[in-house]
């Protein structure tokens, strides 16, 4: 049969439509890759780009009856909170999600039955969170929030995979922390590569900097942390002079810094935890060392200032969310959270208290089924876009917020926080 007009019509409409579809998705990089950032697309497209779907979950579960006559419906949480020098942030996040229960209990619970939050400790040992999951599971738990150590969350949800436990991500920026495409898993934090992204293009593009050394925690925060931002800069033709390292709860940075000096950079970026960072700032600048500096979001804390002093005016860093929008959302939560734990909510309590609201309101959607709660979770329509304390959430298709972050500069004795400036320049 031969073809005809008609049907080759068609058929070259439909390679069309094909084709319109397939480069449709690069609008979409994964992990918001501004677009002018992905390596070598200016020259061929990949065969391949991976992470653009969502991972389904086809398994057993949704059928489950719920259980009757309970007298508390549980979520687990799992954070530093004692034996880490996480301890600080991990308190925070406690706090946050404590705040949350506290109050959907005051509404009621879940249709009068009180939520009750089974704690857990991240002790940021190699495996000893997976113990902590088997105990929730024990616990009956319908869902749980953490963590922020690297190691600890990267195991805990290889656990939470093979229980079915649903999870929400609070405080790990580790770029790969989702494309683990674990489908029991999603994060409300914007991660590291968000914040490389942002550094990258201010310090490169917006500052006209070449020559930047790099002093960086030698725990996984700070060896996949600062990934995106070593590649990024390679593309851009700037590619790092130097980079020291360092182990969390040293004070002693002098070596490290006179071989930065050697180097000569024309900026210095610092990523680690507050104490750490602020201890090299100031270290640093007492060996008058004037250059730009720059530093991962952790710096956006009370620890940090508090011991880099003086030596703070002028650092730049990232952070989140915008700790000072006007959003009523956001005052409601600081004000209540304030009253309830006398202190101010930091980047972790506020993104926890999100977390947990969006555990609330599945459980309260889905019923008392594991199964289901997650697929409220992840079916990236329920909760896309949704408006939390710590502003708008946007999920890619791997369940990672990717939602726009701020700059934040400390000037005159506080940060000022300014929406991260658009993307310029192609890389190589």
């Amino acid at each position: 049969m031969k073809p005809t007009i008609k049907s080759v019509a068609s058929a070259f409409i439909l390679i069309l439509i094909s084709v319109s579809t397939i480069y449709g998705q690069y609008q979409d990089n994964y992990g918001n890759i501004p677009e002018s950032y992905v390596a070598y697309d200016k020259y061929q497209k990949a065969y391949k780009y991976h992470f653009l779907t969502p991972m389904d979950f086809y398994g057993a579960g949704r059928e489950e009856a719920a259980p009757t006559n309970l007298k508390e419906v549980r979520i687990g949480f799992l954070g530093p909170l004692e034996g880490t020098v996480l301890v600080a942030y991990g308190t925070q996040m406690l706090q946050g999600a404590t705040l949350a229960i506290e109050e959907a209990n005051k509404k009621g619970g879940y249709k009068g039955t009180p939520y009750k939050m089974m704690t857990h400790n991240d002790l940021g040992l190699w495996g000893a969170a997976a113990n902590e999951i088997v105990k929730m599971d024990d616990e009956g738990v319908w869902a749980w929030l953490g963590s922020i150590d690297d190691f600890v969350s990267h195991v805990a949800i290889r656990v939470t995979l093979k229980l079915e436990i649903p999870m929400v991500c609070t405080g790990d920026p580790d770029p790969t922390f989702t494309e683990t495409n674990i489908p029991w898993v999603i994060r409300v934090i914007p991660d590291d590569r968000q914040s490389c992204y942002t550094l990258v293009n201010y310090i490169f593009n917006l500052n006209d900097h070449s020559r930047i050394a790099v002093i960086r925690s030698g725990a996984r925060y700070g060896r996949v942390g600062i990934v995106h931002f070593n590649k990024t800069a390679t593309r851009l033709g700037y590619p790092v002079v130097i980079e020291e390292r360092f182990k969390e709860g040293e004070t002693d940075f002098n070596e490290r810094l006179e071989r930065i000096k050697a180097t000569n950079p024309d900026a210095i970026v610092i990523w680690g935890n507050a104490k750490e960072s602020a201890l090299i700032l100031k270290s640093l600048r007492e060996k008058g060392m004037r250059q730009d500096v720059y530093c991962s979001d952790r710096a956006v804390n009370p620890e940090f200032l508090s011991i880099a002093g003086k030596h703070a005016e002028g650092v730049v860093t990232t952070c989140q969310y915008n700790p000072d929008s006007k959003d009523p959302k956001l005052a409601s939560f600081r004000a209540n959270y304030k009253k309830r734990f006398g202190t101010d909510a930091d980047v972790f309590a506020v993104h926890a208290y999100d977390g947990m609201n969006l555990i609330i309101k599945s459980i309260e959607k889905a019923g008392l089924n594991r199964a289901l709660i997650r697929d409220l979770l992840t079916d990236n329509k329920t909760f896309q876009g949704y408006e939390g304390a710590s502003g708008k959430i946007i999920f890619d298709q791997t369940w990672n917020n990717i939602r726009p972050i701020y700059l934040a500069k400390f000037r005159n004795g506080k940060f000022e926080f300014s929406p991260a400036p658009p993307y310029k320049k192609e890389v190589l």
